[in-house]
């Protein structure tokens, strides 16, 4: 078996993983309930003051999509030699598999396993981020393959695994109500930002940087959502993730401002 055929081949057994977790672990398969009834409700939009309110995991249905785009475009003739497939299959592989990992441990009811389990999966989307680093532009395919798809699957799990990481203090006995973890929310959030600026220096590939930003600042504003107008109810962290969400954009815009410049000049 060469090389290219075996890495094919994990890619797809890995979507395979996300599938049948997906099916599982949202209830589809077997009944037991969705995501945000597992874990006694831990999981819910209204665990915590970071959970973002509910249509914001709509984005899921979008990510997915795209995902299951890139497990069929890396079979394709074209994508036989592309730099775009070859270096990303192994990690993108990862994160798929342990999406449906995740999905399986959440309805297990293992709050710090999805912790563990999230952890792995910004790591495997970050190897994505730094192998597409400098890569020769293959045209329109692998951008929508490979950066928009794990682009925005990287901004959505910065905030998701902020919200992860809250669920797990929540079931420690950590409240999830009051002045202190309100506070402890917002520093969270400067967290969130702080990531996102870090991450957008880590690749120059403007495409995924925009999937990032647009995923990172859903997530972040559908938790002002939440917080203003759902429960738990809170002013202070609503508007501190407004103005983190205002922040991801400029982070955004600015990111995009080199290579428009550069675009002018030529």
């Amino acid at each position: 078996m060469t090389p290219l055929r075996r890495d094919q081949l994990i890619v797809t057994l890995a979507a395979v993983v996300w599938v049948v977790g997906t099916l599982i672990g949202t209830g589809v398969v077997g009944g037991g309930g969705g995501v945000e009834e597992q874990g006694e409700g831990s999981f819910s939009d209204q665990a915590t003051l970071i959970a973002p309110d509910g249509p914001a995991f709509s984005i899921w249905s979008v990510i997915y999509l795209f995902l299951a785009i890139y497990t069929v475009w890396q079979w394709l003739p074209a994508a036989a030699g592309s730099e775009w497939a070859r270096r990303t299959r192994l990690p993108a592989a990862a994160s798929l598999a342990l999406n449906g990992i995740w999905l399986l441990v959440v309805f297990a009811g293992w709050i710090l396993g999805s912790v563990l389990v999230i952890l792995a999966i910004a790591i495997s989307l970050g190897v994505v981020l730094r192998r597409t680093a400098g890569l020769p532009d293959e045209g329109w395919v692998p951008r929508a393959a490979v950066s928009v798809t794990f682009g925005l699957y990287l901004g959505w799990v910065c905030v998701a695994t902020c919200a992860n990481v809250a669920t797990w203090l929540v079931d420690l006995g950590v409240p999830a109500e009051g002045t202190a973890p309100a506070w402890t929310t917002v520093a969270v959030l400067v967290v969130v930002v702080a990531l996102t600026a870090l991450l957008l220096t880590r690749t120059d590939d403007l495409v995924l940087r925009l999937a990032l930003v647009a995923a990172a600042t859903w997530g972040v504003a559908w938790v002002a959502v939440g917080r203003f107008s759902g429960e738990p109810a809170s002013d202070l962290v609503g508007w501190a993730a407004v103005v983190a969400a205002v922040l991801v954009v400029g982070l955004g815009v600015v990111s995009a401002l080199p290579r428009t410049r550069a675009a002018v000049r030529v």
